[in-house]
């Protein structure tokens, strides 16, 4: 695993920032076990470990930390330790409930393991991960306990199911055992933590108030003022689709481009589409119609790209094929030659991607989960 090949000097700010927050329990919680909120935790790690926080990308990991060159998927979580082989959520599936629920609980829980196989995939080829693992930090009394494992994809043709006194269907793939919640929709897996890297005690405050209170910012510091903050800051976000209307693909057109008709066109031509509504809810959002601009993909790399057609409503790349052979190969790995289909998005569980805009005029995309889009538009009728 890899906590212990992390530099002393970040594993013992990562250490003393969890001391802190857990020190601060008393604010949530009177048990002698330290409180730890999971978005905190996530934050601390990327802050320690200089890692690319996930948390908004709706994908499997929720940080990519690099190391000796390599890319490394990280599934963050924080639980109880309780007996050391608890169960805990990984996985939600409700926007692909209909795939599945008329299923026999057998054929149910390989869907739903085709479902997660599939996420984790999407994620590893977005990011350009080399692997994945969970970094689980694991709540005792008094102590906060570390622990590592990989995120591996499951066995679908080793599933075989196992005794449940719930309506949960429990099942195990000869690695590991899970848990099918489903009225939730859920997707559990057993984390069996009897190998802990590290371990560290937490000392929790009688009054973290008067703690809070006696050590306040001084009055003479000053906060960021708007025109100080750095030119990277996020100002705003939309989502488009990936799909045209009644959520069909069309088979010329979007990001089946390169299937139209007329000239001939490369193979991995294409563009996302932008509804009229998104230009009448986010005016000004993109700039003109062929003014080039970066856009910043998951896997850190830029684009060059620019938004095109009648009434400014395709964003492509400035060479016509970049993006496409992103989406389409690297990405959803099609073959050339082969369309793109709604069943395939929503089998990934995306369907939208996202489009954060900062200061400096720049762009970042990123995929978003199953209407996403639709909310979005919501929103603002």
């Amino acid at each position: 695993m890899y906590f212990n090949n992390l530099s002393a000097p970040e594993r013992q700010q990562y250490q003393s920032r969890l001391q802190l927050i857990g020190q601060l329990s008393n604010l949530f919680s009177s048990s002698k076990t330290p409180y730890l909120y999971y978005r905190v935790a996530e934050k601390i790690y990327c802050d320690c470990f200089n890692a690319d926080d996930l948390s908004r990308g709706d994908v499997a990991s929720d940080a990519v930390l690099i190391m000796d060159n390599l890319k490394i998927g990280v599934g963050l979580k924080t639980f109880l330790i309780t007996n050391g082989k608890s169960f805990q959520k990984i996985a939600e599936f409700n926007r692909q409930r209909s795939t599945y629920s008329d299923l026999p609980a057998l054929e149910m829980v390989k869907k739903v393991s085709e479902l997660r196989n599939n996420r984790i995939s999407f994620t590893q080829n977005a990011y350009e991960l080399d692997s994945a693992i969970y970094h689980c930090v694991l709540r005792d009394e008094g102590i906060f306990r570390i622990f590592e494992e990989t995120m591996d994809l499951i066995q679908i043709d080793k599933i075989k199911l196992l005794p449940s006194k719930t309506s949960n269907v429990i099942f195990s793939d000869g690695l590991h055992e899970y848990n099918f919640n489903v009225s939730k929709s859920t997707l559990l897996k057993r984390f069996i933590t009897d190998k802990i890297l590290h371990s560290f005690p937490v000392g929790i405050l009688d009054d973290p108030f008067y703690y809070l209170e006696n050590n306040k910012i001084n009055d003479d510091y000053k906060m960021q003022s708007v025109a100080e903050i750095k030119d990277t800051d996020l100002v705003d976000t939309l989502y488009l689709p990936l799909y045209g209307r009644n959520k069909v693909v069309g088979e010329r057109s979007a990001l089946n481009q390169w299937n139209a008709s007329g000239r001939a066109r490369d193979p991995n031509e294409a563009y996302i589409p932008i509804p009229a509504q998104v230009h009448k809810c986010k005016p000004g959002f993109f700039p003109s119609r062929d003014e080039s601009f970066d856009l910043l993909l998951p896997n850190n790399k830029i684009l060059l790209s620019k938004l095109c057609q009648d009434g400014s409503k395709a964003l492509m790349s400035y060479s016509n094929k970049e993006l496409g052979k992103w989406i389409l190969r690297d990405v959803l790995k099609l073959a050339e030659g082969e369309l793109l289909s709604y069943a395939r998005l929503h089998s990934i569980g995306i369907d939208s991607v996202r489009i954060d805009k900062f200061q400096d005029n720049t762009y970042a995309i990123n995929f978003a989960e199953i209407d996403s889009y639709e909310f979005f538009i919501k929103e603002f009728e």
